[in-house]
């Protein structure tokens, strides 16, 4: 059979290169997801319903809890399952202060205050409670995590799709991490369909951040104190 048009003015080698491009790009995230779940082997657990999951969770200083979103100006359906966790490991003792991480990139959508007014209001003081306004993605959640707020072990808190990942690339930003995932596909099986599907390429965009290109957040900015601050109080 012959090659179609457009592509018999193409050497061999320019084509077998770029056979082995698209095979590359198919292989990497299928790469990067196992370095994933290799590296968060033994450091991550699923969230079940009867609450004995907080013993299993290694008693750390913080918990830093991802953004996954809003809906208008409250937490959406799954950033609500992720701070119902982090409720649950304040009361159980498991931390005692509690990161929220999300995006606050402009005025009109701002994450992490949505996040910490829905814990406040369930019994969370929020003098427990610091936050990152410039968590744009999980990499930059985690470099800030240790490079801005001075964090070296915590829980990362988030839905069981996203935990290997998550912890992956906190414990590759030199953070000693354990996560725990929240298993939305329980009550939310349509979303965290699509949230899941994302993770095969933001899994290779992760690998290129955290071990090939070694990539600094979008913003980083001065060292903060507020983790200190609710560490202490």
């Amino acid at each position: 059979m012959r090659p179609p048009r457009r592509l018999r003015g193409l050497s061999r080698t320019t084509l077998r290169r770029g056979f082995q491009g698209l095979v590359a790009l198919s292989v990497l995230p299928i790469a990067s997801m196992t370095w994933a779940w290799l590296a968060s082997s033994g450091h991550r657990v699923v969230a079940e319903p009867d609450g004995r999951w907080t013993a299993q969770v290694p008693v750390m200083p913080a918990a830093l809890v991802l953004g996954a979103g809003l809906t208008g100006d409250r937490p959406s359906a799954l950033l609500r399952g992720r701070l119902d966790l982090a409720v649950g490991l304040y009361r159980a003792g498991r931390v005692r202060a509690l990161l929220l991480s999300g995006d606050n990139s402009r005025s009109q959508y701002d994450e992490p205050t949505a996040m910490r007014d829905y814990l406040v209001a369930r019994g969370v003081p929020a003098g427990r409670i610091a936050l990152d306004y410039a968590g744009f993605d999980t990499w930059d959640s985690c470099v800030r995590a240790r490079q801005i707020f001075g964090a070296s072990r915590l829980v990362v808190v988030t839905q069981a799709f996203h935990l290997p990942r998550a912890v992956a690339l906190c414990r590759a930003a030199g953070i000693d991490a354990y996560g725990v995932g929240d298993d939305s596909s329980r009550y939310w099986p349509f979303e965290t369909l699509v949230f899941g599907a994302r993770e095969l390429p933001a899994a290779a965009k992760g690998v290129l951040d955290a071990l090939v290109l070694r990539s600094g957040p979008r913003f980083l900015g001065p060292r903060e104190t507020t983790l200190d601050r609710a560490l202490a109080s």
